[in-house]
């Protein structure tokens, strides 16, 4: 069987115009996915340039298949099953970096490169202090950094870019590029730099949302026999796009992606778009998958497709996540996000969504929890959730639990001293802890006894029993 490479050769040569710092599934599935469209409905002519994010990454197996891949976009439409496979052919090669620094400079001369993205996960748009001013640079913004002032002097005034990461946090492009001026400060790059930086470069924050699930190892075999080629790259994911863009201004100079048949929002509103999906989507999410893995479901739509648990996560969507807060047409969106989950194809894992949960936790829930007491609602399901997942990093703290160390070194003693202290007393001492939640918890009313009740539950009846219990909004 012959190789992608060798079954759909590219016919037109593409003009290099976007650099995107990542080379994985995600950016594949969602940029990839873009500039095609840009491509084909547009004219764009454009092509990605990827770098390689890791030191073991996929930049030779993208090369080596001249960055053709399979994307294969299933799933449920307005009730409809759906399948698209699309050859993405606007990826032109991956950079590695940390091989040669000097071919990713190299990019920064070409005038046509006017677009930046980055996924470099919510920890890549971080300040390291161990950055010199030296060549290379490990630290994503200060591999940004180095790249636009190379930009800078190869170009001058005429090199300007529109940055747009795509790192799911919160005020993503403010605090790139934050990271991005102190570093040149520090560095003494000089003021003609920092105006310019001020003047001819767009940070526009963004929120993107797209399930990917990548390669599909059990069946990937049999997908390539049924194409007809091999592909290493297969990129599997939903069908549902959205990227919402914050400017006041178009950017269609840039990228036209108002023309391009996709799902792009430029707005300023984009605080309402990410308050929407970051309680709805991931706070579902974040407050189900520790009790589901802890039940024995493997991925979201086994979870949603069993009714106690889809009970649960559609009481605690209806009576507190959505009347927490103000949006237009939360519940719709609620049905979508549903839909979503129920994608049959994605085979999104629980054991990825259960990463890094503390931290997800504070972002995604208790936000939602806090704003239910400030409107007099009792969140008991979201109180549950908070105990279910103490619960899960008791029981999988050597196994499926991944977080931050000063997170689970914490967790790790508190739970050690649970047989001299009693089992409330433990959990008070969890719930005070600043340096897990950031606050205080046990000052928010009726947050203490709600999980000390869903916990006695837990212990009493099994996680099972006790999430059906709940579900009835008992606790």
């Amino acid at each position: 069987m012959r190789n992608i490479a060798e079954k759909f050769a590219k016919e037109k040569k593409l003009t290099e115009k976007v650099l995107m710092f990542g080379e994985g599934n995600f950016l594949r599935a969602f940029i990839g996915r873009i500039v095609k469209n840009c491509n084909d409905a547009c004219g764009y002519g454009g092509s990605i340039v990827a770098l390689q994010g890791t030191e073991k990454g996929m930049c030779d197996v993208i090369n080596a298949q001249d960055g053709l891949y399979t994307l294969v976009e299933r799933g449920i439409e307005r009730g409809v099953p759906v399948v698209r496979e699309t050859v993405i052919d606007c990826l032109s090669r991956c950079i590695d970096p940390f091989r040669d620094y000097g071919a990713f400079l190299q990019t920064a001369h070409a005038p046509a490169m006017r677009v930046v993205v980055s996924n470099t996960t919510e920890f890549g748009i971080c300040y390291d202090p161990g950055e010199p001013s030296a060549r290379p640079h490990k630290n994503f913004p200060a591999k940004l950094t180095d790249w636009l002032y190379e930009r800078f002097l190869a170009l001058g005034e005429g090199g300007g870019v529109l940055i747009l990461p795509c790192e799911l946090i919160e005020d993503n492009a403010k605090q790139l590029a934050g990271h991005v001026f102190r570093y040149a400060r520090e560095w003494g790059l000089g003021e003609p730099f920092l105006q310019w930086l001020r003047s001819r470069c767009r940070f526009c924050g963004t929120l993107v949302d797209r399930v990917v699930s990548g390669y599909p190892a059990e069946e990937g075999t049999a997908m390539e026999k049924r194409l007809g080629y091999r592909d290493a790259l297969i990129d599997v994911c939903e069908p549902f796009l959205l990227w919402v863009i914050d400017s006041a201004q178009p950017i269609d100079e840039y990228l036209p992606v108002s023309r391009c048949g996709a799902d792009v929002i430029v707005t300023t509103d984009l605080a309402s778009f990410r308050t929407r999906k970051v309680r709805i989507l991931n706070g579902a999410h974040t407050s189900s998958v520790p009790a589901g893995y802890l039940c024995g479901f493997e991925t979201v739509d086994k979870l949603v497709a069993d009714p106690v648990f889809f009970s649960f996560i559609d009481g605690e969507m209806r009576e507190e996540i959505i009347p927490s807060f103000d949006g237009a047409a939360l519940q719709k969106y609620a049905e979508e996000v549903y839909e979503r989950f129920r994608n049959p194809f994605v085979h999104h894992r629980l054991s990825s969504i259960v990463l890094n949960s503390v931290s997800k936790f504070r972002a995604r829930v208790l936000v939602s929890i806090e704003d239910c007491v400030g409107r007099g609602i009792r969140p008991s399901r979201l109180f549950f959730s908070l105990a279910a997942l103490l619960v899960f990093y008791e029981r999988e703290m050597d196994g499926a639990v991944r977080d931050e160390k000063v997170y689970t070194d914490r967790l790790r003693a508190y739970f050690a001293e649970a047989p001299a202290l009693g089992r409330r007393k433990m959990l008070r001492r969890i719930l005070s802890d600043e340096v897990l939640w950031g606050k205080d918890l046990t000052a928010i009313e009726g947050l203490e006894e709600g999980v000390a009740a869903a916990d006695e539950s837990i212990a009493a009846l099994g996680m099972y029993c006790a999430v059906e219990q709940a579900a009835r909004g008992k606790g």
